[in-house]
């Protein structure tokens, strides 16, 4: 959680809930889907990450990109809560543990500017794009840097018609995925 967040201010309330309700109805489900977008036509570099718990899950997605040839990079939490980007071979066994998530080791992607699409998480996305994340900012401060095409991926049920709250640092996403449909948003 953002320092300026406290734990009873309405983003923290509704991520307390939207993680309950993800919980309560969590299944495993697929993302697959979303590599025969045409943003995924010819790219030659993916940001991604590992999914955990009940995460929409990524290690089909990631995968597949490898398979294809594609240079795959997953986030490394900073200590000041960055994030930098580090390429992955796709073996589950490189990956270290920092609390519940699972990194990659190695040195740090710098060219940003050749990353084709960004995958991340979030826990809803509303019609405008906005992403409700985790709440460390993380997330938000490395899309900020990244010029790519930004998708989100989110169960059933966490893409909303409900505006989000906003704060001035959010990043939005240019489209989300469930695990059925892409939504993309015309706001960016």
């Amino acid at each position: 959680m953002r320092k300026s967040e406290s734990s009873g201010s309405p983003k923290s309330l509704l991520r307390q809930q939207y993680r309950r309700e993800r919980h309560d109805r969590f299944m495993e489900e697929t993302w697959l889907h979303i590599l025969g977008a045409r943003e995924f036509a010819d790219v030659k570099i993916v940001a991604s990450y590992y999914s955990y718990g009940d995460e929409p899950g990524t290690s089909d997605i990631n995968q597949e990109l490898i398979n294809r040839g594609v240079t795959v990079l997953l986030p490394k939490l900073l200590a000041d809560n960055d994030l930098e980007w580090v390429r992955w071979d796709g073996n589950e066994n490189s990956l270290a543990a920092n609390g519940k998530v699972l990194e990659p080791h190695g040195f740090a992607f710098t060219d940003v500017d050749s990353i084709d699409v960004v995958i991340v998480p979030a826990l809803h996305i509303d019609r405008s794009g906005n992403r409700l994340g985790q709440g460390g900012g993380s997330y938000d401060r490395a899309l900020s840097k990244l010029r790519c095409w930004k998708i989100a991926l989110v169960h059933h049920g966490e893409l909303t018609s409900d505006p989000l709250p906003v704060d001035e640092h959010d990043q939005k996403v240019n489209a989300a995925a469930t695990p059925d449909l892409i939504a993309r948003f015309s706001s960016l």
